[in-house]
């Protein structure tokens, strides 16, 4: 990449830096697993099935949600890839996807409550 002059110096090498910018195609996939989180009932079930494998309804009567809107909550969530299902006769399981970003995203979901929400 051809180093860009910008129109205003601050005295820092930031032009530098753009080599090593992520494309941004790259920016708008990490977007797209931050939305996933930006509502708190998709959290709860995603840190739920971080720490077990379970069914729609299971899930919905753990989380005191409709069935319903659960299955839209977990249909979001496999979308992006944070988690995985399997299917065991009738019944479909779901869990947290067994990869990086999954494991990074539940990381901070926990880090994140812990700061922002301590224990009296």
């Amino acid at each position: 990449m051809t180093e860009q002059k910008l129109p205003h110096s601050h005295g820092q090498a930031i032009e530098s830096m753009l080599d090593q910018m992520p494309k941004a195609e790259e920016f708008q996939t990490v977007a797209g697993l931050f939305s996933q989180l930006g509502d708190s009932s998709r959290i709860r079930i995603f840190w739920l099935l971080c720490h077990c494998e379970e069914c729609v309804i299971n899930i919905a009567a753990l989380v005191q949600m409709s069935s319903p809107a659960v299955s839209h909550h977990l249909s979001k969530l496999k979308a992006c890839g944070l988690i995985t299902s399997r299917r065991e006769g009738k019944e479909v399981y779901y869990k947290a996807a067994e990869t990086k970003e999954a494991q990074l995203l539940h990381h901070m979901v926990e880090k994140m409550v812990a700061i922002t929400c301590p224990c009296p």
